[in-house]
Protein backbone atom coordinates (compact mmCIF):
# COMPACT_ATOMS: atom_id res chain seq x y z
CA UNK A 1 0.00 0.00 0.00
CA UNK A 2 1.43 3.37 -1.02
CA UNK A 3 2.27 5.94 1.63
CA UNK A 4 0.52 9.27 2.09
CA UNK A 5 1.74 12.45 3.77
CA UNK A 6 -1.03 12.16 6.33
CA UNK A 7 0.06 8.68 7.40
CA UNK A 8 3.71 9.71 7.54
CA UNK A 9 2.96 12.73 9.74
CA UNK A 10 0.80 10.67 12.12
CA UNK A 11 3.26 7.78 12.49
CA UNK A 12 4.93 7.78 15.92
CA UNK A 13 8.34 6.29 16.78
CA UNK A 14 8.59 2.97 18.61
CA UNK A 15 11.16 1.35 20.87
CA UNK A 16 12.88 -0.13 17.82
CA UNK A 17 13.38 1.20 14.27
CA UNK A 18 10.71 0.14 11.78
CA UNK A 19 9.91 0.68 8.10
CA UNK A 20 6.95 2.18 6.26
CA UNK A 21 7.02 0.77 2.74
CA UNK A 22 5.90 2.85 -0.22
CA UNK A 23 6.40 1.16 -3.60
CA UNK A 24 9.15 0.06 -6.00
CA UNK A 25 11.75 -0.30 -3.27
CA UNK A 26 11.14 3.04 -1.54
CA UNK A 27 10.52 3.03 2.21
CA UNK A 28 10.70 5.35 5.20
CA UNK A 29 12.81 4.27 8.18
CA UNK A 30 11.45 5.60 11.49
CA UNK A 31 13.95 5.59 14.36
CA UNK A 32 13.25 5.63 18.12
CA UNK A 33 14.54 9.22 18.30
CA UNK A 34 11.76 10.29 15.92
CA UNK A 35 13.89 10.79 12.77
CA UNK A 36 12.28 9.64 9.52
CA UNK A 37 14.74 8.69 6.77
CA UNK A 38 14.03 7.80 3.16
CA UNK A 39 15.72 4.72 1.73
CA UNK A 40 15.62 3.08 -1.68
CA UNK A 41 16.33 -0.67 -1.79
CA UNK A 42 17.60 -2.17 -5.05
CA UNK A 43 19.77 -4.95 -6.45
CA UNK A 44 23.04 -4.36 -8.28
CA UNK A 45 25.21 -7.17 -9.64
CA UNK A 46 23.15 -9.65 -7.66
CA UNK A 47 23.61 -7.85 -4.34
CA UNK A 48 21.03 -6.04 -2.22
CA UNK A 49 21.95 -2.37 -1.82
CA UNK A 50 20.51 0.75 -0.20
CA UNK A 51 20.48 4.36 -1.38
CA UNK A 52 20.05 7.02 1.31
CA UNK A 53 17.76 9.72 -0.05
CA UNK A 54 17.36 12.08 2.91
CA UNK A 55 15.17 12.96 5.87
CA UNK A 56 11.46 13.65 6.01
CA UNK A 57 10.04 16.35 5.98
CA UNK A 58 13.08 18.05 4.33
CA UNK A 59 12.43 15.69 1.46
CA UNK A 60 8.72 15.14 0.94
CA UNK A 61 7.01 12.07 -0.41
CA UNK A 62 6.83 13.37 -3.97
CA UNK A 63 10.51 14.36 -4.04
CA UNK A 64 11.54 11.00 -2.56
CA UNK A 65 9.64 9.18 -5.31
CA UNK A 66 11.26 11.34 -7.98
CA UNK A 67 14.75 10.52 -6.65
CA UNK A 68 13.80 6.83 -6.46
CA UNK A 69 12.66 6.89 -10.10
CA UNK A 70 15.95 8.49 -11.16
CA UNK A 71 17.83 5.77 -9.26
CA UNK A 72 15.71 3.06 -10.93
CA UNK A 73 16.66 4.51 -14.32
CA UNK A 74 20.35 4.32 -13.39
CA UNK A 75 19.98 0.68 -12.28
CA UNK A 76 18.12 -0.17 -15.49
CA UNK A 77 21.03 1.29 -17.44
CA UNK A 78 23.55 -0.91 -15.62
CA UNK A 79 24.73 1.68 -13.12
CA UNK A 80 24.90 1.85 -9.34
CA UNK A 81 23.07 4.94 -7.95
CA UNK A 82 24.92 4.75 -4.62
CA UNK A 83 28.30 4.79 -6.36
CA UNK A 84 27.22 7.66 -8.60
CA UNK A 85 26.03 9.59 -5.55
CA UNK A 86 29.47 9.21 -3.95
CA UNK A 87 31.19 10.36 -7.14
CA UNK A 88 28.94 13.43 -7.26
CA UNK A 89 29.62 14.10 -3.57
CA UNK A 90 33.39 13.93 -4.09
CA UNK A 91 33.11 16.20 -7.13
CA UNK A 92 31.13 18.74 -5.12
CA UNK A 93 33.71 18.59 -2.32
CA UNK A 94 36.50 19.11 -4.85
CA UNK A 95 34.73 22.18 -6.23
CA UNK A 96 34.33 23.56 -2.70
CA UNK A 97 37.93 23.01 -1.62
CA UNK A 98 39.76 23.70 -4.91
CA UNK A 99 38.64 27.27 -5.41
CA UNK A 100 40.94 29.78 -7.06
CA UNK A 101 41.32 31.52 -3.68
CA UNK A 102 42.30 28.32 -1.88
CA UNK A 103 44.92 27.44 -4.47
CA UNK A 104 46.16 31.04 -4.53
CA UNK A 105 46.78 30.77 -0.79
CA UNK A 106 48.67 27.50 -1.36
CA UNK A 107 50.78 29.15 -4.05
CA UNK A 108 51.65 32.07 -1.76
CA UNK A 109 52.59 29.63 1.02
CA UNK A 110 54.86 27.84 -1.47
CA UNK A 111 56.64 31.12 -2.25
CA UNK A 112 57.22 31.66 1.47
CA UNK A 113 58.66 28.12 1.84
CA UNK A 114 60.97 28.79 -1.10
CA UNK A 115 62.42 31.80 0.72
CA UNK A 116 61.03 34.53 -1.52
CA UNK A 117 61.49 37.99 -0.06
CA UNK A 118 58.67 39.49 2.01
CA UNK A 119 58.34 42.25 -0.61
CA UNK A 120 57.81 39.71 -3.39
CA UNK A 121 55.27 37.77 -1.32
CA UNK A 122 53.46 41.01 -0.48
CA UNK A 123 53.24 42.01 -4.16
CA UNK A 124 51.94 38.59 -5.21
CA UNK A 125 49.38 38.64 -2.39
CA UNK A 126 48.24 42.12 -3.42
CA UNK A 127 47.81 41.05 -7.05
CA UNK A 128 45.96 37.85 -6.20
CA UNK A 129 43.63 39.75 -3.87
CA UNK A 130 42.50 41.68 -6.95
CA UNK A 131 41.91 38.44 -8.84
CA UNK A 132 39.95 36.91 -5.95
CA UNK A 133 37.94 39.92 -4.79
CA UNK A 134 37.81 41.90 -8.01
CA UNK A 135 38.27 45.61 -8.60
CA UNK A 136 35.83 48.02 -6.94
CA UNK A 137 33.71 45.06 -5.88
CA UNK A 138 33.37 43.39 -9.28
CA UNK A 139 35.22 40.94 -11.48
CA UNK A 140 36.61 38.65 -8.78
CA UNK A 141 36.57 34.87 -9.15
CA UNK A 142 38.22 33.69 -5.92
CA UNK A 143 35.21 31.64 -4.84
CA UNK A 144 34.92 29.77 -8.14
CA UNK A 145 36.30 26.26 -8.59
CA UNK A 146 39.60 26.69 -10.40
CA UNK A 147 38.56 24.25 -13.13
CA UNK A 148 35.54 26.42 -13.87
CA UNK A 149 37.39 29.75 -14.20
CA UNK A 150 37.40 30.78 -17.84
CA UNK A 151 39.62 33.05 -19.90
CA UNK A 152 36.65 35.41 -20.20
CA UNK A 153 36.39 35.76 -16.41
CA UNK A 154 40.10 36.45 -16.10
CA UNK A 155 39.93 39.01 -18.91
CA UNK A 156 37.05 40.83 -17.19
CA UNK A 157 39.20 41.39 -14.10
CA UNK A 158 42.21 42.40 -16.17
CA UNK A 159 40.12 44.91 -18.13
CA UNK A 160 38.94 46.52 -14.88
CA UNK A 161 42.56 47.00 -13.81
CA UNK A 162 43.52 48.21 -17.27
CA UNK A 163 40.65 50.75 -17.27
CA UNK A 164 42.41 52.55 -14.43
CA UNK A 165 45.33 53.23 -16.75
CA UNK A 166 47.59 50.85 -14.80
CA UNK A 167 48.71 48.78 -17.79
CA UNK A 168 51.83 47.42 -16.10
CA UNK A 169 49.77 46.20 -13.12
CA UNK A 170 47.30 44.48 -15.46
CA UNK A 171 50.17 42.73 -17.21
CA UNK A 172 51.70 41.56 -13.93
CA UNK A 173 48.29 40.42 -12.68
CA UNK A 174 47.84 38.29 -15.80
CA UNK A 175 51.26 36.72 -15.25
CA UNK A 176 50.56 36.04 -11.56
CA UNK A 177 47.15 34.50 -12.26
CA UNK A 178 48.85 32.28 -14.84
CA UNK A 179 51.40 31.18 -12.25
CA UNK A 180 48.58 30.04 -9.94
CA UNK A 181 46.94 28.09 -12.76
CA UNK A 182 50.23 26.40 -13.71
CA UNK A 183 50.70 25.45 -10.05
CA UNK A 184 47.16 24.00 -10.05
CA UNK A 185 47.93 22.02 -13.24
CA UNK A 186 51.15 20.69 -11.68
CA UNK A 187 49.22 19.55 -8.59
CA UNK A 188 46.40 17.93 -10.62
CA UNK A 189 43.70 20.47 -9.68
CA UNK A 190 43.34 22.12 -13.10
CA UNK A 191 43.62 21.03 -16.72
CA UNK A 192 44.99 24.18 -18.32
CA UNK A 193 46.01 27.80 -17.88
CA UNK A 194 43.39 30.09 -19.46
CA UNK A 195 45.75 33.06 -19.44
CA UNK A 196 47.56 31.55 -22.46
CA UNK A 197 44.48 32.38 -24.54
CA UNK A 198 44.79 36.05 -23.51
CA UNK A 199 48.17 36.67 -25.07
CA UNK A 200 48.05 40.03 -26.80
CA UNK A 201 44.68 40.99 -25.30
CA UNK A 202 46.01 43.70 -22.99
CA UNK A 203 47.46 47.09 -23.85
CA UNK A 204 51.24 46.85 -23.92
CA UNK A 205 52.74 49.05 -21.18
CA UNK A 206 54.94 51.91 -22.42
CA UNK A 207 58.37 51.50 -20.88
CA UNK A 208 59.84 54.75 -19.59
CA UNK A 209 63.57 54.46 -19.02
CA UNK A 210 64.79 56.36 -16.01
CA UNK A 211 67.68 58.78 -16.55
CA UNK A 212 71.09 57.40 -15.66
CA UNK A 213 74.54 58.90 -15.24
CA UNK A 214 76.76 57.25 -17.85
CA UNK A 215 79.54 59.85 -18.14
CA UNK A 216 82.62 59.33 -15.95
CA UNK A 217 83.00 63.01 -15.17
CA UNK A 218 79.34 63.33 -14.25
CA UNK A 219 79.60 60.22 -12.06
CA UNK A 220 82.52 61.77 -10.22
CA UNK A 221 80.47 64.89 -9.68
CA UNK A 222 77.63 62.80 -8.28
CA UNK A 223 79.92 61.02 -5.83
CA UNK A 224 81.45 64.31 -4.69
CA UNK A 225 77.95 65.70 -4.17
CA UNK A 226 77.09 62.69 -2.03
CA UNK A 227 80.27 63.21 0.02
CA UNK A 228 79.26 66.80 0.60
CA UNK A 229 75.70 65.96 1.64
CA UNK A 230 74.97 67.20 5.16
CA UNK A 231 72.08 64.82 5.88
CA UNK A 232 72.05 61.72 8.03
CA UNK A 233 75.09 59.44 7.77
CA UNK A 234 72.84 56.48 6.96
CA UNK A 235 71.43 58.40 3.99
CA UNK A 236 74.95 59.17 2.75
CA UNK A 237 75.92 55.49 3.04
CA UNK A 238 72.74 54.45 1.22
CA UNK A 239 73.35 56.91 -1.63
CA UNK A 240 76.90 55.63 -2.05
CA UNK A 241 75.77 52.01 -2.13
CA UNK A 242 73.06 52.88 -4.62
CA UNK A 243 75.54 54.64 -6.91
CA UNK A 244 78.29 52.02 -6.68
CA UNK A 245 76.32 48.74 -6.59
CA UNK A 246 73.01 49.69 -8.30
CA UNK A 247 70.71 47.59 -6.09
CA UNK A 248 66.97 47.96 -6.34
CA UNK A 249 65.68 50.78 -4.11
CA UNK A 250 63.57 48.31 -2.10
CA UNK A 251 66.56 46.03 -1.52
CA UNK A 252 68.51 49.01 -0.21
CA UNK A 253 65.73 50.42 1.98
CA UNK A 254 64.94 47.10 3.63
CA UNK A 255 68.52 45.83 3.99
CA UNK A 256 69.46 44.42 7.40
CA UNK A 257 72.85 44.21 9.09
CA UNK A 258 73.00 40.42 8.79
CA UNK A 259 73.19 40.82 4.99
CA UNK A 260 76.58 42.58 5.24
CA UNK A 261 79.99 40.98 5.77
CA UNK A 262 82.33 43.92 6.42
CA UNK A 263 85.41 41.68 6.62
CA UNK A 264 84.98 40.45 3.04
CA UNK A 265 83.22 43.61 1.81
CA UNK A 266 80.23 41.59 0.64
CA UNK A 267 76.53 42.39 0.69
CA UNK A 268 74.36 39.30 0.21
CA UNK A 269 70.74 40.16 -0.60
Amino acid sequence: MSLTDVRIRKEKPAAKPFKLSDERGLYLLINPNGSKLWRYQYRFLGKQKLLSIGAYPDIGLGEARRIRDEARTIVAGGGDPSAEKQVAKRAALEVETNTFKAISDEYIAKLVREGRSPITVHKVTWLLDMACSGVSGSGGFGGAAIKQVTASQVLTTLRLVEARGTHETAKRLQSTIGAVFRYAVATARADNDPTYALKGALTRPVVTHRPAVTDKVALGGLLRAIDGFNGQSTTVAALKLLALLAPRPGELRFATWDEFNLETSEWTI
